[in-house]
């Protein structure tokens, strides 16, 4: 069987199994970064050698792409000879002896401080959706797809929450709503007063808008115009529009709040997740361990040592 044809049998099997975006994102890698080299290939000559020569190949291409897009193109290569090896009789994934490339995760995380974010809002203050938007996204955390998928309906103000049940996406051209990333990407996000009133004087801009409908009528690649707009005019950083939810983590984390709340306020699926991804920015505590466990094991007052 050629690669091409077990490539076919897997995207047939993924697709009633993963959302449509997920299908979509791994169907523009493989489309893209895969079957160009693999394609006409019998799957039973692609050896390890042939991974490495394609793996090098994206080590020297001119695009220099990000470590952590390397390894998530390494790992859908792998993850079709696995299908193989599991439902076709392949003997062996030569993705797993040529070895990986890439990092699971960037070497430095990119992140805004208060202050910078604040130069950012004000270079983007000409547009009250954007003024809008980026406070939102950097004062609750919430993804992009998040936030585009809000209704009015979704923010009480007497109780202060903004609740997340629901995700956006455009595909092939049309606006697709889906259920949240992961269960507990379901929840209620409180907001600060400051916040709920952004929100309320841009929602009574509104022309002819129906609370059910959403709120930010515009697209991620929208948001990423808007980004590179307020850096270039204010002068700050530019960094990814998913790096303002991290500047909102670490926010929390220089505030003293526990990974506990941050991952609930983030929707992580478990705690393991938020301290894998934040816990360079925790400052180190071994000093203060030794110096209070101290302080509980002086001697009381007026005790002479023998």
């Amino acid at each position: 069987m050629s690669f091409g044809s077990m490539v076919e049998l897997y995207m047939t099997d993924c697709k009633s199994r993963l959302r449509q975006t997920t299908y979509e994102g791994k169907e523009n890698i493989i489309n893209n970064k895969i079957l160009p080299f693999f394609s006409n290939l019998q799957l039973d000559t692609i050896t390890p050698a042939v991974i490495r020569k394609w793996q090098n190949e994206l080590l020297d291409d001119p695009a220099e792409y990000s470590p952590t897009y390397l390894k998530t193109i390494n790992n859908q290569l792998s993850a079709i000879f696995n299908f193989a090896v599991r439902y076709y009789g392949l003997s062996k994934n030569p993705v797993a002896i040529a070895g990986s490339i890439g990092k699971k995760n960037a070497s430095a995380m990119q992140f805004w401080t208060q202050e910078e974010f604040q130069l950012f809002i004000e270079a983007v203050s000409d547009k009250p959706a954007s003024v809008a938007i980026f406070n939102t996204l950097f004062w609750t955390g919430m993804r992009s797809g998040e936030l585009l998928a809000l209704t009015l309906n979704d923010i009480n103000f007497d109780t202060k929450t903004i609740s997340i049940s629901k995700t956006y996406a455009r595909l092939n051209g049309e606006d697709v709503i889906n259920p949240p990333k992961t269960p507990k990407s379901n929840r209620e996000i409180t907001a600060p007063d400051f916040l709920l009133e952004i929100l309320k004087d841009y929602a009574d801009r509104l022309f002819d808008y129906e609370p059910h409908e959403r709120l930010f009528e515009c697209t991620k690649s929208h948001l990423n115009t808007e980004m590179e707009r307020g850096c270039k005019k204010s002068g700050v950083k530019k960094i990814r529009v998913h790096d303002i939810r991290h500047s909102h983590a670490s926010l929390l984390i220089e505030l003293g709040f526990t990974p506990l709340l941050i991952s609930e306020r983030l929707g992580h699926e478990n705690i393991e997740t938020t301290l894998q991804t934040y816990s360079h920015l925790y400052p180190d505590k071994h000093g203060e361990v030794s110096s209070r466990l101290n302080t509980l094991f002086s001697p009381k007052k007026g005790q002479n040592s023998e």
